[in-house]
């Protein structure tokens, strides 16, 4: 098999053939469907929930993660947050001319380890090949299919709902840009990249009364708190120092000026449940080891105003927003 991908590879013929048979068959399986142009799928009954992304990072692999298992963890939790069971996912890929095939192996390896673990099904996928130096080695878009439960209540915040993030935040930022060489310095802080799936399912077994799950990706905990609390006309308080941030993260943004708020995740879940229901959703989530690190960070004090307020060591509070600008490029 040739050791790079050339133009060839993306012209139906031959090559494309090769590609596809030697590649994304031999790891993702579905030999059958491999025949026909599309897949015919089971669906149980209930709701249908779909997302869709684009995945751009780089460097491509990094610390505790490579794009592969990014574009799979990254659409199951947007399923997953949503309240749905993933159950297919469709994958389309933008290959360099000149990309290592080697390289492609390893992340579509990734891609179906990932899948395989969290037990959903790769179903459908694409291949393009562009020219030399027109996409930077390799972007992938996923489809992420699952079925939501019919039963599932609309959204009732009421004071005294609990805020809970699953674990420390920052991990993905800093991991990314240590791979990248921006920090001038090395750290070996890995990113949090997980598939939050199963977690999640037990949380929602645990509890009828979860209000909202979001997964804080690009713009971080802050960002993702703040479109909350607008969308849904709350007032939130979040307390700084019950926020957890890893020793290396928390150094890091001391050293560069980072706000360890605003830096991604890809694998941590915001859960906002009713005050009663707080220990339950914990103890669930200190069963796993995506959510051992879990803790109350704040909570709804009204439910009229869209904001989001942060209280600091010294008892003040201060209003925070939406991250501004562009922190970090291609972080995802």
């Amino acid at each position: 098999m040739e050791k790079v991908i050339s133009l060839a590879h993306g012209d139906g013929g031959e090559l494309s053939h090769r590609l596809i048979r030697d590649v994304f068959i031999q790891s993702f399986g579905h030999q059958t469907e491999a025949l026909f142009d599309a897949s015919i799928v089971a669906f149980p009954n209930g709701q249908m929930a779909v997302t869709t992304d684009s995945f751009v990072i780089k460097p491509l692999f990094f610390p505790g993660g490579s794009i592969g298992k990014l574009a799979v963890a990254g659409t199951i939790n947007d399923l997953a947050v949503s309240g749905a069971k993933p159950l297919y996912l469709t994958c389309g890929f933008v290959i360099e001319e000149g990309f290592l095939i080697s390289d492609l192996k390893k992340i579509v390896e990734d891609m179906a380890k990932e899948a395989k673990e969290t037990g959903v099904l790769l179903v459908a996928g694409d291949t393009k090949v562009v020219e030399r130096g027109n996409a930077d080695g390799l972007f992938i878009n996923t489809t992420g299919i699952g079925v939501v439960d019919s039963s599932r209540k609309d959204f009732q915040f009421e004071e005294g709902d609990s805020i809970i993030i699953s674990g420390t935040i920052g991990d993905h930022g800093i991991a990314v840009l240590g791979a990248r060489g921006d920090l001038g310095f090395t750290t070996n802080v890995l990113s949090d990249c997980a598939s939050l799936n199963g977690m999640l399912e037990n949380v929602q077994r645990s509890s009828d009364n979860v209000r909202i799950m979001r997964d804080p990706t690009r713009g971080g905990l802050a960002t993702t708190l703040v479109e909350i609390a607008e969308d849904f006309s709350l007032t939130m308080v979040i307390e700084e120092e019950q926020i957890p941030v890893k020793e290396e993260v928390h150094g890091v943004c001391e050293l560069l000026g980072f706000d360890p708020l605003y830096l991604a995740n890809e694998g941590k879940a915001i859960i906002i449940v009713s005050g009663a229901d707080t220990d339950k959703v914990l103890s669930e989530l200190h069963k796993t080891q995506e959510g051992k690190d879990a803790t109350v960070i704040g909570k709804v004090i009204g439910t009229q105003k869209g904001q989001l307020l942060l209280q600091t060591p010294l008892g003040s509070k201060r209003i925070l927003n939406r991250l501004a600008g562009m922190m970090f490029p291609r972080i995802c």
